[in-house]
């Protein structure tokens, strides 16, 4: 399968790219940094230096790799904690605008699947635009997948657990493969 990853570079898009490679999939992997493109080729995947927000050039890299399956994991966050209220409206901006261009870009390129992160919680004020993010992949046929809080190496919490829903990145992605082929709804991936 081709699989186009948005999103490549972030916490769970660098444990994913060799995953997906492992299982035999052609991955793309999308970064809009260009000092990020030999991480992902480090990674086996193919490198996509592209920006969510430049529609036209969305659509003309993912309609060029022909992906069956675009997997969103996309977010606009710090790197620090204490500086997220800060960057509440450019992560508000990728669940809306980002996410509307993606579904765009996959359906122009005829991906047969479409699968995108989310959270299982709620920050105050952000409920309204994060279930619309869901809506949208729902209504376009594609799975939401809605992640406890991340903990251990790359995340906010390397060294304790958040508070729940949480559950550690790493198994946070190996629960995302197999999700590509899952009905359309929304999954919640969060420690028991």
């Amino acid at each position: 399968m081709r699989i186009f990853l948005a999103g490549a570079t972030g916490v769970i898009g660098i444990r994913l790219i060799p995953l997906l490679i492992a299982d035999g999939h052609v991955v793309a992997g999308m970064t809009r940094s260009v000092a990020k493109t030999d991480q992902v080729r480090e990674l086996g995947a193919q490198p996509v230096l592209c920006d969510v927000y430049d529609v036209d050039a969305l659509v003309q890299a993912v309609t060029s790799f022909k992906p069956d399956a675009v997997i969103h994991q996309l977010t606009d966050l710090p790197d620090r904690l204490e500086d997220i209220a800060q960057f509440a409206s450019r992560n508000d901006r990728i669940r809306t605008e980002g996410t509307r261009n993606l579904l765009h870009a996959a359906h122009q390129a005829g991906a047969s699947h479409f699968l995108a992160q989310s959270i299982a919680w709620r920050p105050a004020g952000r409920a309204a635009v994060i279930d619309n993010h869901e809506e949208a992949v729902l209504r376009a046929g594609g799975v939401v997948v809605r992640y406890g809080q991340l903990y251990g190496p790359g995340t906010y919490y390397e060294t304790e657990k958040p508070a729940h829903p949480r559950i550690h990145v790493d198994e946070a992605a190996r629960a995302t493969p197999p999700l590509i082929h899952h009905p359309s709804e929304i999954v919640t991936i969060v420690e028991e």
